[in-house]
């Protein structure tokens, strides 16, 4: 069975900084496309941020500049550095992944979610 459990979130103030950790863990043969989505109240779910197993890095127009996704592949870890965190960034962000386990055949995997609420 493969698990992600995502941590780092809390209550920051605008213009503060978060960083989030998503580590995969479990029967993994290989991790493939890692990735960042958010739902805030009454929104749907968006992708914030991606990035492939070779490096290969894509982000919400509305965090770039601002959040940088980053991978370990030895830790089977994706980070999330969110800096200049605004109101409109309060969100439940949840880490999802493209990994093969046992059966060596990609499923989507999501974690948990993790509260991030950037307020004065």
């Amino acid at each position: 069975q493969v698990q992600l459990v995502e941590s780092g979130g809390g209550l920051v103030q605008p213009g503060e900084s978060l960083r989030l950790s998503c580590a995969a863990s479990g029967s993994i043969f290989r991790i493939y496309t890692m990735g960042w989505y958010r739902q805030a109240p009454g929104k749907q779910r968006e992708l914030v941020a991606g990035i492939t197993n070779d490096g290969s890095t894509n982000y919400a127009d509305s965090v770039k500049g601002r959040f940088t996704i980053s991978r370990d592949n030895a830790k089977n870890t994706v980070y999330l550095q969110m800096n200049s965190l605004k109101p409109e960034d309060t969100a439940v962000y949840y880490c999802n992944a493209a990994i093969a386990g046992a059966t060596m055949v990609p499923r989507e995997y999501r974690g948990q979610g993790t509260q991030v609420t950037v307020s004065s």
